[in-house]
C-alpha cells in the first residue's frame, strides 16, 4: 500500500478518518470519548488546535490547526488510531461482541499479524486536505456540522443538538464540555 506524506507547509487541515469497512464502533462502544481524548491529547503534547469535529458513528471529521514544531500529520494520526484502537478492541471484548471482533481480526493481512496486529479498527489511511481558503474552510465546516442530519443519517432533529460536533460552539455560542475549540475566526483573521 502507497502512503501519503502530507506536506506540512499548510497549518490548517481537513482530516477524516473511518472504522474499518464503516462499521459504527463508535456508537456500538458508546466510546465517543476515546476522540474528545485524543484531541486532547494532540493539543497538550504538540499544540495542535481543534478549530472544528463531528465524532459520527463510524467515522470522524476534524479541522486541526498545527504548530510549526508538528513535522509528521502521518505520525499524529497513525498514533491517535492506534490507541484509540486498543480501546475500541478493549470495549468490544468487554460487551462480548466476539462476531464483530472476529471480523476486525479476519480482516488483518499475514504482514499485519506478524507486526503483531490482532485487530484492524480503522481504515488503513486517512483524508487529509490541506486548507488553503476561507472559502473551502467554511464549506468544510457547513459540511461537518451538518453531517449528523445528512444523507442516511437522523442522528438528531437539528444539526447543533448533536452533541459529538462543534456546531452548538459556532452556532449557539456554547462551549463544548470535552473538547477546547478554537474559533478559526481567530486563526483566519
Amino acid at each position: 500500500m502507497i502512503r501519503t506524506r502530507h506536506n506540512l507547509t499548510e497549518k490548517t487541515w481537513f482530516i477524516t478518518f473511518t472504522c474499518f469497512e464503516w462499521i459504527s464502533l463508535f456508537e456500538i462502544t458508546n466510546s465517543y470519548h476515546l476522540v474528545y481524548n485524543w484531541l486532547n491529547v494532540i493539543d497538550q503534547k504538540y499544540q495542535i488546535k481543534t478549530l472544528a469535529f463531528v465524532i459520527m458513528p463510524n467515522h470522524v471529521h476534524a479541522i486541526l490547526q498545527l504548530p510549526e514544531s508538528v513535522k509528521s500529520l502521518n505520525t499524529i494520526m497513525a498514533n491517535g488510531k492506534r490507541f484509540m484502537a486498543y480501546d475500541l478492541v478493549e470495549q468490544l471484548t468487554n460487551m462480548g461482541q466476539h462476531e464483530i471482533l472476529n471480523q476486525l481480526s479476519a480482516a488483518c493481512t499475514d504482514k499485519e499479524i506478524a507486526k503483531g496486529q490482532k485487530h484492524k479498527v480503522f481504515e488503513p489511511s486517512f483524508d487529509a486536505k490541506p486548507v488553503y481558503t476561507l472559502p473551502f474552510l467554511h464549506q468544510k465546516l457547513d459540511y461537518i456540522h451538518h453531517n449528523p442530519v445528512s444523507g442516511k443519517w437522523n442522528l438528531c432533529t437539528e444539526f447543533t443538538d448533536y452533541p459529538h460536533s462543534s456546531a452548538a460552539f459556532y452556532h449557539d455560542d456554547k462551549p463544548h464540555p470535552f473538547v477546547t475549540i478554537i474559533d478559526y475566526r481567530e486563526v483566519w483573521g
